[in-house]
């Protein structure tokens, strides 16, 4: 089993509890060299006494020979790719490098993964990928989109069994807002929410991933899995919580003289008040009552192929509006979002992916009426 991204909080976690399903070997698959050294030491503890193989490989998804290699050469049988690049503000800041990471880095990992005879796939994914205003987000449904089509092209045929596993928030992983919470409280505050009725799914690591480990072997090609993450929970509600649990009065309003300030800051570029699971609120249930397939439109072939040369040219020339042109207009279910942004007041939005590129949006909208 290969699991992309193996050092980041969903990837180690997916290490460990791979691991207690007893594989032939496991590939540790990371960019990061401090990552990959911390969670290689972790499972290869856990591995002592096994006759389990952990392999560490330093590497990219977007180096097409470096991943070729790793799996003809230790002939993968499982991926789980759960590698991105996945934090909204750092993404809208560096689209190219975002797009070039996820999209294209996933588009390589899944042709070499027909090439290599890979018998199963699974993508990790995010509700930010679901009508998404942010680069990331669109990077996401870029993803789901380029690993459904493989699905359908492939069907029938002797390729790997595709799925994508889409759900919310981790807790305490990388970026998360419970370790920022708890380092503004430690360091006296203020606690930093950007609105007052932003709101966010949660759901632990462990389970989360226990339940990707369900959905991807239930899969039998190319459905989006969706997890029950319960109701949204009210950021300005969780950041009240961590303050109180610290033995702290919240300072705002209505309490002035309280120990931590609680600071709205306003939506950071990119942001929506609430995410979503599903593009149309379409869901199937599955025999897992936590495990449901979201029911969605997928793009043609010709559609995947034209948003995925134009993509790439744009990435090519280092033209960050043309790249994210292209990723928002050809993600399904964000044309009402592009239709919207460009209609709405000036400053209504924020300057996210769609908002200001109204000519471009268009141009990449005549090369998607071509593929009808």
């Amino acid at each position: 089993m290969l699991i992309s991204g193996a050092g980041g909080s969903i990837g180690s976690e997916l290490s460990r509890q791979v691991l207690a399903c007893g594989p032939r070997k496991i590939i540790l698959f990371e960019l990061s060299e401090a990552a990959l050294y911390q969670v290689h030491q972790t499972i290869d503890r856990a591995a002592a006494g096994t006759n389990i193989e952990v392999i560490p490989v330093l590497g990219s998804v977007t180096d097409e020979r470096k991943t070729r290699k790793t799996l003809s050469v230790h002939a993968v049988q499982v991926v789980l790719h759960a590698a991105a690049y996945k934090h909204v503000p750092l993404v809208e800041l560096n689209p190219l490098a975002g797009l070039q990471n996820n999209v294209v880095g996933t588009k390589i990992l899944v042709n070499q993964s027909v090439a290599s005879g890979v018998e199963r796939f699974v993508l990790i994914s995010s509700d930010k990928a679901v009508r998404p205003i942010n680069v990331m987000g669109a990077s996401k449904r870029f993803c789901e989109l380029v690993v459904q089509d493989a699905s359908l092209r492939l069907a029938g045929r002797n390729g790997p069994v595709f799925s994508i596993v889409r759900f919310g928030n981790v807790l305490g992983s990388s970026g998360s807002v419970l370790p920022l919470f708890h380092d503004q409280v430690r360091r006296g505050g203020p606690v930093t929410v950007t609105h007052p009725d932003v709101s966010r799914f949660f759901m632990t690591v462990q389970e989360a991933v226990h339940l990707v480990l369900h959905a991807g072997s239930m899969a039998l090609g190319g459905e989006v899995f969706v997890l029950d993450m319960g109701e949204p929970v009210k950021i300005e509600t969780l950041a009240r919580r961590v303050i109180h649990n610290a033995g702290l009065s919240v300072r705002d309003e209505g309490n002035p003289t309280g120990d931590i300030q609680l600071k709205f800051i306003g939506l950071r570029r990119g942001e929506k008040l609430q995410e979503e699971l599903t593009v149309n609120g379409r869901r199937a249930a599955t025999f897992h009552p936590r495990i449901f397939t979201a029911i969605e439109v997928s793009l043609s072939e010709c559609e995947i192929a034209a948003g995925l040369r134009a993509l790439e040219q744009a990435l090519a020339n280092e033209d960050e509006e043309n790249a994210r042109a292209n990723a928002c207009n050809w993600v399904a279910g964000n044309a009402q979002v592009a239709e919207n942004a460009m209609r709405a007041p000036e400053g209504m939005y924020g300057p996210h992916c769609a908002a200001s590129l109204p000519a471009k949006i268009r141009r990449s909208q005549r090369m998607r009426s071509e593929c009808s």
